[in-house]
């Protein structure tokens, strides 16, 4: 065996090799701290910007992987390594991927503008996809709904990101609507006082913005009233139950009689 042929090739591939690698291992710190300190920045940024702890910790993750990808490529191709296959073989991967879960990437992408735009929030109440309900999570492929009747009703991300919603908790108050029929000939002033009466006993109702009652449509032997109250929010059933229910007591109790339909019938003998 050649030992000087040895030292020889040996100190030829540290003269050619050699800086090309001391400056990747250099480069390789140098990216690593600025990667830290832009993933850093960028998490103190978002929880300033006061973003959900899911958004913050999944962007923070997908951010720093990218970035620790694009600098090891950027060393591997500094000391001559072709990375041009592996880079089109990661592309491959990514789009077969993406067609494999086109479903999931779409409620992803939802729940991600919904974690950034936010329409509306855990605790609010919202109207969507043919659902009521409380929301009592935000994933980040599905939501998750509490309704009325305590049901959990699971909506994912995509059809609420793109489609219509109704957020009843954006506003502070609610106004919760009653329509009641009288018939033609009944008091108004006699009605109005009851109705006003009754909505003044629940503590709920606000006196701020105020009650009304309107007459919204009459028709042959029928008057409708709408018995409109303002809640909070979160009070708006209860309230529409009571005036549901002690509309009728209160009218029977002052003697103010419903409509009662009635047909005519004429018959005619030849």
């Amino acid at each position: 065996m050649d030992f000087e042929l040895i030292i020889k090739e040996v100190t030829r591939l540290a003269a050619s090799y050699g800086p090309k690698l001391l400056l990747a291992i250099l480069t390789l710190i140098i990216g690593w701290m600025v990667v830290k300190a832009i993933t850093g920045g960028l998490r103190r940024l978002l929880y300033n910007r006061k973003m959900d702890a899911s958004l913050v910790t999944f962007l923070y993750t997908l951010i720093s992987t990218l970035l620790k990808v694009l600098l090891i490529l950027s060393i591997l191709g500094m000391v001559g390594v072709e990375v041009t296959s592996f880079i089109a073989f990661l592309g491959a991967a990514g789009l077969a991927i993406g067609l494999a879960l086109q479903g999931s990437l779409q409620n992803f992408a939802g729940g991600v503008m919904i974690l950034v735009f936010k329409p509306y929030k855990v605790g609010d109440l919202i109207s969507a996809q043919g659902y009521t309900g409380v929301v009592s999570e935000i994933q980040i492929f599905h939501t998750v709904l509490k309704t009325i009747e305590n049901n959990t009703i699971i909506i994912p991300n995509s059809p609420l990101a793109t489609g219509s919603l109704t957020n009843y908790s954006t506003e502070p108050n609610r106004r919760v609507d009653v329509v009641v029929p009288v018939g033609i000939g009944s008091n108004l002033t006699k009605i109005r006082e009851v109705l006003n009466k009754l909505m003044s006993s629940h503590p709920k109702i606000l006196k701020t913005p105020e009650s009304a009652i309107v007459i919204t449509e009459i028709s042959v032997g029928v008057m409708k009233l709408a018995v409109c109250a303002w809640v909070n929010p979160n009070d708006y059933w209860e309230v529409f139950f009571f005036l549901q229910e002690n509309v009728k007591r209160e009218f029977e109790k002052n003697e103010i009689a419903f409509p009662t339909p009635t047909q005519n019938i004429n018959v005619f003998q030849k």
